[in-house]
């Protein structure tokens, strides 16, 4: 089990600018927000990614450096750059599943197509927001077993200048006897 303050697990994957994104080099001012999506075939995901498209440029006044990350293709993964607009948020592809069970994301089976009419993968990882502190330790983290009910890019930029004012230390970490 994934807890705050503990080393996050290793992910290194491609981006579509090409350059390959490695979370142990990754040196943001305070965090490395990572959100994992399911794919091109999901239209919540595309919801919220194009939200978190739009508040990259907040995220990164706070030293905070944004990617999405799916296990889809590189192809699929320009499909849904270009359906959310992606000018600022890097997007990763190619997530092994091996690695998002490393990082506690729940794993499904395909179903065929989807409300939108794309065919999901055999397999692909649920939805997942970590913050990754610039040491490698997690500070956050979200996952969720379904599409629905993730966390408010919106309400996390304000708890952000909380944490920040206040070096508030990340929490839920006690992993000891109750």
């Amino acid at each position: 089990m994934l807890v705050p303050r503990q080393q996050a697990p290793a992910l290194e994957v491609q981006t579509l600018t090409g350059e390959p994104f490695r979370l142990a080099a990754e040196r943001p001012e305070r965090f490395t927000l990572i959100s994992f999506y399911r794919g091109l075939h999901c239209p919540i995901c595309a919801t919220y990614l194009k939200e978190l498209e739009r508040l990259t440029p907040s995220f990164a006044e706070r030293g905070v450096a944004t990617i999405a990350v799916s296990s889809d293709t590189r192809e699929r993964a320009q499909l849904m750059a270009e359906k959310i607009g992606a000018a600022n948020l890097r997007l990763g592809w190619g997530l092994p599943l091996e690695v998002a069970r490393n990082w506690g994301l729940y794993l499904s089976a395909g179903r065929g197509k989807t409300s939108i009419g794309i065919e999901e993968p055999a397999l692909f990882s649920e939805p997942g927001v970590f913050l990754i502190r610039p040491d490698n330790s997690i500070y956050f983290l979200s996952v969720q077993s379904m599409p629905f009910v993730r966390p408010s890019f919106a309400e996390m930029l304000q708890a952000l200048d909380f944490v920040i004012r206040n070096d508030y230390p990340g929490r839920g970490e006690y992993t000891g006897v109750v």
